[in-house]
């Protein structure tokens, strides 16, 4: 077989994986319900794939280089711009992201809270995912999002839109926390337009972004 066919079928398959995932979720679908999604055999999808863990790998993947390439986009547009700017815009991209993106806001908050676990307990990452051919290319690309905004806030303190005070990377961490805990909380509302304790998640959100500014400006 062709490699490029090759690519193409395990993409297909990558796809109807992401569809059966975001229907039943992760515990609940079948691998037959892929290969039915992805009109293959069931002898063909394994071929390709021989777990569930290894299409999750495949699609965190898929979800990480996505939200890489925002966060470049973002940067670029916001090359001439304070660094404080591309801050913001990078943790408002990311809540868009997941908010429009719900499979992917999952498998990646899933993906985070394992792999942050794993030096206190590695059962907590199965054999499967670990012999999965995307784990390394995952683990290449894992910390990519954090590194881009830790560079943009040393560049907003080099510009002077950024408190000098501000650790790089501690700030960064902060503002992904906020980040992923409004994503949280969004997806527990159920609804974009929704609102949780009388609060409505598009207040929240605006809040959100406006604080870690704040914060970025005149911290210390």
């Amino acid at each position: 077989m062709k490699a490029t066919t090759k690519i193409l079928k395990e993409q297909k398959i990558i796809e109807a994986a992401e569809k059966v995932f975001a229907s039943f979720g992760f515990k609940n679908a079948r691998m037959e319900e892929v290969a039915k999604e992805a009109e293959i055999t069931k002898v063909t999808l394994y071929a390709y794939f021989r777990s569930k863990e290894n299409l999750y790998m495949a699609i965190t993947y898929n979800a990480l280089q996505k939200l890489a390439v925002i966060c470049d986009d973002l940067i670029a547009s916001n090359v001439d711009k304070p660094g404080i700017e591309s801050v913001v815009a990078i943790m408002e991209g990311f809540m868009d992201f997941c908010q429009e993106n719900p499979l992917y806001s999952e498998v990646l908050l899933d993906y985070f809270s394992l792999i942050r676990s794993i030096t206190e307990d590695d059962k907590k990452l199965t054999d499967a995912m670990k012999e999965s051919n995307y784990f390394p290319k995952v683990q290449a690309l894992h910390n990519y999002p954090f590194k881009l905004t830790a560079k943009e806030i040393q560049r907003g303190i080099d510009d002077k839109s950024i408190s000098e005070r501000v650790e790089p990377m501690v700030a960064t961490l902060y503002g992904w926390t906020a980040a992923v805990g409004f994503v949280k909380i969004s997806a527990a509302s159920g609804s974009n337009t929704s609102s949780i304790f009388n609060v409505r998640m598009s207040d929240l959100r605006k809040t959100n972004l406006e604080m870690q500014r704040r914060l970025l400006e005149s911290y210390g």
